[in-house]
């Protein structure tokens, strides 16, 4: 995919290599830009390049089709409904151990 900016450039990373939520988050003002949409939000960025690990770069609309809410009233709001779409996507690098 051609991406509009390197992911790992001043625009994806300012300068360090940042992944996942790091990347997405940076890209809202918590004063100014709530209450958003998802639609308005992948609308602006969704060809945006989001590094998911040392090898995975996908856009923020592939990682958008998984966020199950379609309104935030704020950040935290935004930022849970992100996180529980990187997991479902298995787009988390992380994984808890169940006992």
């Amino acid at each position: 995919m051609d991406w509009p900016h390197d992911p790992d450039g001043e625009d994806g990373s300012e300068g360090q290599r940042k992944y996942g939520q790091a990347v997405i988050a940076k890209k809202l003002d918590e004063e100014e830009d709530f209450p958003l949409t998802s639609a308005e939000f992948v609308s602006e960025y969704g060809d945006h390049p989001v590094r998911i690990d040392y090898e995975t770069v996908v856009s923020i609309e592939e990682i958008f089709e998984t966020v199950d809410q379609s309104e935030f009233e704020g950040f935290p709001d935004f930022h849970r409904a992100v996180g529980r779409a990187l997991r479902v996507a298995d787009y988390w690098p992380y994984r808890l151990a169940h006992a």
